[in-house]
């Protein structure tokens, strides 16, 4: 039997990139979803590719408190429950301190307040609803979660803060029924670093890398599913992923100077 079939899951950021393949997978998978996005043409796109009656779509910005409360209230009007809460909604950020200064300090604040804040708005007016399912609570993180990535400094602050939090979450509930998780894609074919903000808060514009070797969105998506289905406590996706996580737990001095060597080439950051 399939595990999603009439299950209701709320997804933040849902009409782009990775989100976007959850919402169309989940979907496909019987699930009756929720998700919200902030421009009403890629909107209207995810409901123009969605079966009728099993996805509602909202206007929302999860970095402001009410729209996060009004995007779980319409959850409950349109289906009752509340069976999974994937926070997937996020931004990323790319500059250096030392070359922007106080300027970086309001795009890390804009960074912490959609990857950070939006997870804990959402999750917090959802809960109830989580406890009385015994649902499932998730958290799209990143390697930057686990090491902090040069260039990516309020990026990294926010995976941090997100991983720390869900962990501290998952102990607190541990006696309710509710299982948190959290999942760290890696570099994954999307519009994440050509949206990137820069110092002067506007986009990046051009991604660093090169997206046609990243993986794609609906493989990162049927894995995410897959870690749900079965309950994993984390996952990290790519092998490269994996021997960073490694190599920093056991030997950080080392990971500095490869970390160092993959984002700079003659001082310039390049990626």
């Amino acid at each position: 039997m399939n595990a999603f079939n009439n299950k209701t899951v709320l997804i933040t950021g849902g009409t782009d990139g990775i989100g976007k393949e959850l919402v169309l997978q989940f979907l496909q998978l019987g699930a009756k979803v929720i998700t919200c996005g902030r421009s009403q043409q890629k909107i209207l796109a995810l409901e123009s590719e969605s079966p009728v009656g099993n996805l509602s779509v909202i206007n929302a910005d999860v970095s402001n408190e009410k729209d996060c409360e009004r995007m779980v209230d319409h959850a409950i009007t349109q289906f009752g429950s509340i069976d999974i809460l994937i926070n997937n909604a996020g931004i990323s950020m790319r500059g250096l301190l030392e070359e922007s200064g106080p300027a970086l300090i309001p795009v890390i604040k804009k960074v912490m307040d959609i990857n950070f804040n939006g997870s804990l708005y959402v999750t917090s007016y959802a809960l109830k609803y989580l406890i009385q399912s015994k649902g499932t609570i998730v958290g799209i993180s990143s390697i930057a979660g686990y090491r902090g990535l040069p260039g990516r400094s309020g990026y990294s602050a926010s995976k941090f803060a997100l991983q720390g939090w869900l962990e501290a979450l998952k102990t607190e509930l541990l006696d309710k029924g509710v299982h948190v998780m959290w999942i760290s894609p890696g570099y994954t074919k999307s519009s994440i670093r050509n949206e990137a903000l820069i110092k002067d808060g506007e986009n990046q514009g051009e991604s660093p890398l090169d997206e046609s070797k990243l993986m794609k969105t609906d493989d990162c998506a049927r894995l995410i599913i897959g870690a749900i289905k079965d309950k994993k406590r984390s996952l990290v996706m790519t092998f490269q992923g994996k021997q960073t996580v490694f190599l920093n737990k056991f030997f950080p001095r080392l990971t500095d100077k490869l970390v160092h060597g993959f984002f700079f080439k003659k001082g310039k950051l390049i990626k």
